[in-house]
């Protein structure tokens, strides 16, 4: 095990994608097994010395920025340590790059479909804030592929949890026994989730709550993740991919809107060979903009597009090609200057079409020397178009430069305000906060994807409020008495006693 006590030996450790400043720590630490992790641990719960966990820190929250204390670094457990072909499952390490474990899973014509903006992220960070991205439209977030977790507690315990073993029953209590022999109990929380596709705003609950779920999207407050083993999918044997532009933006909502109920219906009820698109991205007008600096063969004069991937066979290829066809005719979609294809090669260039945006808008921003402002909200699906309209008229209104892009099948646009000095980054932070409000006014959530870290636990404490934040913050308590995990993840650690 590698320990640092030098900032020019960590330094890199105490900023993330987040570009929140001042983190600082005492200590690093680059353990190589969980039973290091637990020492460390140990110590540190008995001297009440605040831990953060660290991963490949490509997360926009501020939670893997330490503030003071000890950092734990997860990269050397970053083993594959099992893939069970017939069993659809497979075993890893949390410090497993995400993109590395697709294309291990993929070698073995396989699937493992959550695949967030962020290829670059580790396994465990995916864990921890429950990841998503575009294919979640079809497949959902990574809460769904987790089966087994190995964790190391704060008091240096472990605990194993199997999906499906221990639920809260119904006196609304979840009973857990250590390794160690140890007893916790935990009140499941009592608050409604919103009624949205995505959400990762606070720790998950629902009725006959499993007690595994607590751990995903707990971003790093309740215990370490040393092992996970998920489930995997057969590989889909083929696709049709298309990226089409629109002119008029009621067509492209329509469209959007056909394309959603078609696929949750013919999904719900397994009809073989039907439409049924595993993804569809958004790009407004601006979006495509920024990305004709790196595909100037992009349209111009378009209003937005959508992108777009249906997964095919050689018998139902050709079929779905005409019904794709007939649809996009119907909804007006301008055919003659979008792209499709089903070849993987011409498929990973639509892919970098979409992770093009991303880049380009953070080269414009850096340029300026500022941040960008993101929006990270989800709405129900009746509020959705409602929403995108007070996006547009707020930020066109602003002045402010900007770009609307994402998850479009899941109601989950980002829309990132690009302020170019000091007095504009201001009015963006101030838009931030409408867009919360609008958010939580329609019955939406203020963090789809992206979690809420250091930066928007605020934010938090305005959608649940003090009650339901001190049910979150009794859970933290039954696991880490001491509050040393995460310090300051999602809620302020005041609430902790």
């Amino acid at each position: 095990m590698q320990v640092k006590t030098q900032l020019e030996d960590f330094e890199n450790y105490l900023a993330d994608a987040s570009n929140l400043k001042g983190g600082h720590c005492q200590k690093l630490f680059v353990p190589e097994t969980s039973g290091e992790i637990s020492e460390i641990l140990r110590g540190a719960n008995e001297a009440a010395i605040p831990v953060t966990i660290s991963g490949a820190r490509t997360g926009t929250v501020g939670g893997a920025i330490p503030f003071g204390g000890y950092v734990i670094s997860l990269e050397k457990l970053n083993k594959i340590e099992e893939i069970r072909k017939v069993e659809l499952t497979a075993i890893v390490q949390p410090g497993v790059i995400l993109s590395d474990f697709q294309k291990v899973v993929e070698a073995e014509n396989l699937f493992y479909p959550p695949d967030p903006t962020e290829w670059s992220c580790q396994i465990g960070g995916t864990i921890a804030t429950n990841a998503s991205g575009a294919r979640s439209f079809k497949y959902g977030a990574t809460r769904n592929y987790v089966q087994h977790l190995k964790i190391v507690l704060a008091n240096g315990e472990n605990l194993e949890l199997k999906r499906g073993e221990i639920r809260g029953g119904t006196d609304g209590i979840i009973n857990l026994i250590t390794e160690q022999g140890n007893s916790i109990k935990i009140n499941v929380p009592t608050y409604k989730r919103p009624n949205v596709r995505k959400n990762v705003s606070g720790y998950f609950s629902e009725e006959g709550l499993d007690a595994i779920d607590l751990f995903i999207g707990s971003e790093g407050t309740l215990g370490v993740i040393t092992e996970i083993k998920f489930s995997v999918l057969p590989k889909p044997e083929g696709f049709f991919s298309g990226i089409v532009f629109f002119s008029s933006e009621e067509n492209l909502l329509s469209l959007v809107s056909e394309v959603r109920d078609l696929s949750f219906a013919n999904r719900t009820s397994h009809v073989a060979n039907t439409l049924n698109a595993s993804l569809i991205e958004y790009f407004d007008a601006n979006s495509l903009e920024f990305i004709r600096e790196k595909f100037p063969e992009t349209p111009k004069n378009m209003t937005g597009a959508i992108f777009f991937e249906q997964e095919t066979n050689a018998e139902s290829e050709d079929g779905l090609l005409e019904d794709w066809n007939e649809l996009l005719e119907k909804h007006g979609a301008d055919l003659d200057r979008s792209w499709f294809t089903t070849t993987e090669t011409d498929r990973e260039k639509m892919r970098a079409f979409r992770h093009a945006l991303p880049v380009a808008v953070n080269e414009r921003i850096s340029r300026h020397n500022q941040k960008k402002v993101g929006t990270d909200m989800a709405v129900p699906d009746e509020n959705f178009a409602g929403f995108l309209r007070f996006y547009k008229q707020m930020l066109r209104a602003s002045g402010l430069d900007y770009v609307i892009f994402g998850h479009i099948g899941d109601n989950h646009l980002h829309a990132n305000i690009l302020p170019k000095n000091d007095l504009e980054a201001e009015k963006a932070r101030h838009l931030y906060g409408r867009s919360i409000a609008q958010a939580i006014m329609l019955g939406g959530t203020i963090s789809a994807e992206h979690g809420i870290g250091k930066l928007k636990s605020k934010y938090l404490n305005v959608m649940m409020g003090e009650r339901y934040l001190n049910e979150m913050a009794g859970i933290k308590k039954a696991f880490d008495p001491k509050g040393i995990l995460g310090r300051n993840n999602m809620f302020d650690a005041k609430l902790l006693g």
